[in-house]
């Protein structure tokens, strides 16, 4: 019997876990990726194998750019300042520590990767908490956080419309107020409480407590993710093909029946998309779909963020492997007050990512699309990042090799909003699929990507 044929567009971990899950059920599958790296949006990179115009070149590629580096990062890159070091895209953290949404799939594929895990805390004025919530706090909260993340989804789905501003107004007081203030804005990279959907927000943070710490970041970077996918499409009979730009999908009589590359037509049985949803109308010509379809897809926003990437001499020994929230209040972007998080996981020597006796740090400031691309907000915004890191190291400045500040107009990809809700992965056209963290699946980024995947492959 013929083995079904698929072809994957894009190989991000979206593509890359799909391709991988279906090689596994004996699909015959091949995956096409413009670029010649794979990872996606999710690429780390090792500071000593690019060069700063190839760096420009591929975060523009990707809705990017450097908006501040100390010193000039062409000193950093002519210095070499950077060889030893692994660098993430944008800032990208895992939730279910070891027992994650990868790893599960892992499982499936008789796998396993290792991770850097952490509880989180959180920055005040002139300190800090950790773990975030004391055994009094978690005491006095108890009741109504478990009703919350142990509701039945017919219950989360009645929150669906309810925004966290109103849990807040029903729920929303002391340590139980700030934990919905802090969690539903990283958790959705999202700052307007208005807009991020309560029963959303508890899906996501079930999952963070499936293990014995919330969050993670994999060993060696997010590349060890992606090559690990890689290697098993590969090793069993699947194929990957970078520099590979698809220019059609070709559909016919409301089907898919393969794609165009260059001139030369391939036949497919089955198409998964993995590009960002709002340009899938590129490669597939939007006649084929309604024009209510076209314009909801064309029309669904991202969201935001600017990044930090500090290399430090030196730490504070008690900070190495821990992650701190914290929460700026009247900053007047979108929402208001703002949320970020500074990571001290890729300061771990098990994370594999600096020079022996030098120090990561990574963090990142939620902000919308427009507001990545204004130079006043993002000035702030940085401002913001270095005081947090200062009331956690005061004399951070001196131990300071270099900082890079990257930002990032599509961390996700579609942001997870009450009134921007993602499309479903099932598309009008019979046998194409779509795949990512655009897509309606659990979780957040990398997580929603993993189970997207995993829904699809299920599903055919």
């Amino acid at each position: 019997m013929m083995k079904k044929k698929v072809g994957i567009i894009g190989a991000g971990i979206g593509g890359l876990t799909a391709g991988a899950l279906l090689t596994k059920k004996g699909y015959n599958v091949t995956i096409y990726e413009k670029e010649s790296r794979i990872g996606g949006r999710a690429i780390s990179l090792k500071g000593s194998s690019i060069t700063l115009e190839e760096y420009n070149n591929l975060l523009s590629r990707f809705n990017m750019n450097i908006a501040f580096s100390e010193p000039d990062i062409k000193k950093i890159f002519d210095n070499k300042m950077l060889y030893g070091y692994t660098l993430d895209f944008g800032y990208h953290i895992i939730g279910g520590g070891i027992v994650s949404n990868f790893n599960n799939i892992l499982n499936e594929l008789d796998d396993h990767l290792d991770f850097v895990e952490s509880y989180v805390g959180f920055i005040k004025e002139n300190g800090y908490d950790f773990p975030f919530l004391s055994k009094l706090d978690k005491l006095k909260i108890a009741p109504n956080i478990l009703n919350l993340l142990f509701a039945s989804e017919k219950t989360l789905t009645d929150l669906d419309t309810v925004s966290i501003t109103d849990t807040i107004n029903k729920y929303g007081k002391g340590k139980m107020k700030l934990i919905l203030e802090v969690f539903s804005r990283s958790i959705s990279t999202l700052n307007n409480l208005d807009k991020i959907s309560t029963g959303e927000m508890f899906r996501a943070q079930r999952n963070l407590y499936r293990s014995s710490k919330p969050l993670a970041y994999p060993k060696n970077g997010l590349s060890s993710m992606y090559y690990k996918l890689q290697d098993y499409i590969i090793k069993n009979g699947g194929k990957i093909e970078l520099n590979t730009f698809v220019n059609e999908i070709v559909i016919k009589n409301g089907k898919v029946i393969g794609v165009k590359i260059g001139e030369k037509e391939f036949s497919f049985d089955i198409i998964i998309s993995n590009i960002l949803v709002q340009d899938l109308f590129k490669i597939a010509d939007e006649k084929h779909f309604s024009k209510e379809y076209v314009k909801y897809m064309i029309s669904l926003k991202g969201t935001g963020s600017l990044c930090a990437y500090y290399s430090l001499k030196r730490i504070p020994d008690y900070f190495i492997g821990k992650v701190f929230h914290f929460l700026e209040r009247n900053i007047g972007v979108d929402g208001n007050d703002i949320v970020g998080m500074i990571d001290f996981m890729a300061a771990s020597p098990d994370a594999g990512l600096s020079n022996k006796g030098e120090f990561l740090v990574q963090s990142y400031i939620i902000c919308t699309p427009d507001e990545a691309r204004n130079p006043l907000i993002l000035k702030k915004l940085k401002e913001i990042l270095d005081k947090n890191l200062e009331i956690l190291i005061s004399e951070y400045k001196k131990q300071l090799n270099w900082a890079i500040y990257p930002v990032i107009w599509h961390l996700d990809g579609v942001a997870k909003t009450i009134d921007n809700k993602k499309p479903d992965i099932i598309t009008p056209i019979k046998n194409l699929y779509l795949v990512g963290d655009c897509v309606k699946a659990p979780g957040i980024g990398i997580n929603c990507a993993i189970n997207s995947a995993k829904i699809v492959t299920d599903m055919i």
